[in-house]
């Protein structure tokens, strides 16, 4: 398994217009090996709210049909050039092999 990990701090009271672009359907959502998408929201700074997006893949390989996708490549393509909007103060994308899943005992 491979998660995609979106970090997004935006500025106080921004966090919602994140949580509905990442929450609408799309082309992503029809991809072979997408498990799922979780979008959390930490509130917790009065100075800055904290976007975390985690995307399952079932495989490396899955993620990169995701990534050299007609639908992926048009994505990128429409939005080159553009500014990201005023109220993020910062993005980061990471990547993780997941190695090992372990479910609590009523996930079983």
């Amino acid at each position: 398994m491979l998660i995609q990990q979106r970090t997004i701090i935006v500025q106080p009271g921004n966090s919602d217009k994140v949580v509905e672009r990442f929450s609408k359907e799309g082309p992503l959502d029809g991809m072979e090996g997408l498990i799922d998408v979780t979008v959390m929201v930490n509130k917790r700074s009065k100075e800055a709210e904290e976007v975390v997006v985690f995307i399952r893949w079932e495989s490396e390989q899955a993620w990169k049909n995701w990534e050299k996708s007609p639908e992926h490549l048009a994505g990128h393509r429409n939005s080159k050039g553009q500014e990201r909007p005023e109220y993020v103060i910062s993005s980061n994308v990471s990547m993780f092999d997941v190695k090992k899943v372990r479910p609590g005992q009523f996930g079983k």
